[in-house]
């Protein structure tokens, strides 16, 4: 039988494309995909589990879901995704309203579970091997046309202590080049022109397969094909080399834009999170890295409240980042995760965390400013991606904001620009943190 099919992706990019890949799968069985899930026969909450937060908010959305079930608007609900993963025995006794799960591992099976719900009345609960999981397959596309994903590898083999990935997600697994590059291929035809290349640590990539960092030379082969943009998301630091290095800055369809998480800077932290890097090493890094990239702009993420943390370790970090001038930095307090080695360290309490965690903002906020205004007078490529009748002005993204975590360029134009269009943007000011220019 045929069934509507609605689907709620939550947390990152990689989680959306297993949310595209799930959806593909369904239309192949004959199913329809539908964007609301208001009608539909089944609804599938793709959650993500990484924090307690996120699971908050994965709860919410399948209460939410669980009332229009009540109301006879939709009639089954699948759970998937790293939430599941985690919690699968929670999931299914304290939320009732669940008609069942799929982890990680089983992504393949969301066809086979919803004739299981829907035809045999049965509870399902697929949790397959996240080590082995398949990675490929066909996807319906979820993003805007003019960019789109590709997921190069698969878990993470880091086992920062403060993270629950790699007991989500499996072991570090690369996705052969050749389907990479057929997959990436699809993509350009299709008219994608920004193409966001991801995974829990890209910068390992190869490294299962040979033992080789193939990252360099995959970079290489994508800038062969009709993008026009290609952004890298997340390298880290310990396994940035000069190959690397040399190919992101020599190519000119690589945009000069590199999310580096460091999460901290001093040294007994970064020690005691199983990170691989020192203070003087980050510092070395960051400094050749804009040596030889020029315009590079930084992005990358910031813990406070992280065991061992104490005034002086906090002062040192708000410090470095003056130092450094990370141009983008997500801020977040520690969360103590159940099964995490950090959660078992002393640690200070959640709102002087969040304390930290804003007063590092104020000095981000700081730096941002600095960097805005450093650019006011000049041109910057922009790719539109829309119109706001209420701010009557266009705004779009440059090489140096990445897509939903970055802010915009907003901009006024004398013509019609479309969404996906790049035009040249002559900066003239700042609005709420975002710059504002003119098309020139």
């Amino acid at each position: 039988m045929s069934y509507n099919v609605s689907f709620i992706s939550l947390g990152c990019a990689k989680n959306q494309v297993n949310c595209e890949q799930m959806m593909a799968l369904c239309q192949a069985a004959g199913y329809n995909i539908q964007v609301a899930p208001d009608g539909a026969d089944v609804v599938v909450v793709n959650t993500c589990g990484f924090l307690a937060s996120a699971c908050e908010e994965a709860i919410d959305n399948i209460l939410e879901m669980a009332e229009l079930k009540k109301a006879g608007q939709i009639k089954k609900i699948l759970v998937t995704g790293c939430m599941t993963q985690r919690y699968k025995e929670d999931v299914l006794k304290e939320l009732p309203e669940v008609d069942g799960i799929l982890g990680t591992g089983s992504y393949d099976d969301i066809a086979g579970a919803i004739v299981e719900v829907m035809e045999k009345g049965l509870r399902p609960c697929h949790i397959g091997n996240i080590h082995t999981a398949n990675q490929s397959g066909q996807r319906i596309l979820s993003t805007p046309p003019w960019y789109a994903y590709l997921r190069i590898a698969e878990g993470c083999d880091n086992h920062c202590a403060f993270c629950v990935i790699p007991s989500l997600r499996g072991k570090y697994r690369s996705r052969p080049m050749s389907e990479l590059l057929d997959e990436a291929a699809e993509l350009a035809s299709a008219g994608v022109k920004e193409l966001i290349v991801i995974a829990q640590d890209i910068t390992r990539y190869g490294t299962d397969l040979n033992g080789e960092h193939q990252l360099a030379k995959l970079l290489r082969e994508l800038c062969k094909l009709d993008f026009h943009w290609i952004r890298l998301h997340y390298l880290y630091p310990d396994q940035i080399d000069d190959e690397l290095i040399d190919t992101i800055a020599r190519e000119p369809k690589i945009v000069k834009y590199l999310d580096i998480p460091i999460q901290h800077c001093n040294d007994q932290i970064l020690k005691a999170m199983n990170r691989r890097d020192t203070k003087a090493s980050l510092t070395e890094l960051l400094g050749k890295l804009r040596a030889r990239i020029p315009g590079l702009v930084l992005r990358t993420s910031i813990i406070t409240g992280l065991p061992y943390e104490d005034e002086d370790a906090f002062e040192e970090l708000c410090a470095f980042l003056r130092e450094v001038h990370i141009e983008r930095a997500g801020v977040f307090p520690f969360s103590p995760e159940d099964g995490t080695r950090a959660a078992l360290m002393d640690h200070v309490d959640t709102e002087e965390a969040q304390r930290r965690a804003e007063l590092l903002v104020d000095v981000q906020s700081d730096i941002i400013d600095d960097y805005n205004d450093s650019l006011l007078g000049s041109e910057r490529e922009v790719l539109c991606e829309g119109f706001d009748a209420q701010a009557q002005m266009f705004f779009g993204r440059s090489y140096a904001e990445s897509t939903d975590i970055d802010g915009r360029i907003w901009f006024t134009a004398d013509a019609e620009v479309a969404p996906g269009a790049f035009v040249n943007v002559r900066l003239t000011g700042t609005m709420d943190g975002e710059l504002v220019g003119e098309m020139a």
